[in-house]
């Protein structure tokens, strides 16, 4: 196939829209960068429209074997130019792949049987949205939950940070009466997470069916939110600082409940 060198291409120019979030909502589709990224998405089974890669910036033994399979399930697989590459990725020094890959939406009613699950309320750091999820992989967690706006689940950081757990890891968007609606109809307990909250996480021992809810970085949950959780737990904060970064009480809080 011709390698394309020009960004005025069409093929070149619908996939740099992708890059902003207009773009994204208009296709229903985004970028995957990387061959960590490009592989989760072809092993995880997600719906991918092209390849992309320079045969300039391709040395990875594996990347190459990635396009052989996108190849074979007639996958698109084009050659770009350096530049064109370069055009395409959000890292400094692109690996020479990427895929556009078709969003898949989530639905409530779609997660049945989950028994450990985070929720994350109005998160404003699309980096913090990835990260949670690699954890969440790394725990064994079963299902996000986006609740009341905030990152859009595609975006660039969320899926670079993801480190390819976005591929697995199912998550839904939804508000966050509905969600309390879903988990009490299957008995799920909700977990509210506050600096006031008198349970200490290390004391506390959850349910088999758990949701730990996280509210926004800068304010937590509500007082309103609090109310209807089931339970609070609290961080120790022992010297003078007043709070941790989301992505980091995330981490700690799921080595606590999610492992098990």
């Amino acid at each position: 196939m011709e390698i394309l060198t020009s960004v005025a291409n069409p093929f070149i120019k619908r996939l740099r829209s992708l890059k902003q979030k207009k773009g994204r909502a208009e296709l229903g589709a985004f970028l995957a960068e990387g061959a960590a990224h490009v592989g989760a998405a072809l092993e995880a089974d997600w719906e991918i429209a092209s390849v992309v890669y320079a045969p300039d910036l391709l040395t990875s033994p594996f990347a190459k074997e990635l396009l052989i399979r996108a190849e074979k399930r007639g996958i698109r697989v084009q050659p770009v130019s350096r530049s064109v590459m370069e055009s395409l990725a959000e890292k400094e020094h692109p690996q020479g792949i990427l895929a556009e890959v078709k969003q898949r939406r989530v639905q409530l009613a779609d997660i049945k049987s989950a028994q450990k699950i985070v929720v994350l309320v109005s998160p404003q750091d699309p980096g913090n949205v990835g990260t949670i999820l690699r954890t969440m992989d790394a725990v064994g967690a079963d299902a996000l939950f986006l609740l009341d706006g905030g990152v859009e689940l595609f975006h660039p950081s969320v899926v670079r940070a993801s480190m390819g757990a976005l591929f697995w890891k199912p998550t839904a968007q939804t508000s966050f009466e509905e969600f309390i609606q879903w988990a009490r109809e299957r008995r799920v307990q909700c977990v509210g997470t506050s600096a006031k909250a008198q349970a200490d996480y290390r004391a506390f021992v959850p349910q088999a069916a758990r949701a730990l809810i996280l509210g926004t970085e800068q304010k937590g949950l509500s007082a309103e939110q609090l109310s209807v959780c089931d339970a609070t737990v609290s961080l120790p904060m022992r010297g003078r600082v007043s709070s941790l970064n989301l992505s980091v009480a995330a981490g700690v809080l799921l080595y606590q409940f999610m492992e098990n």
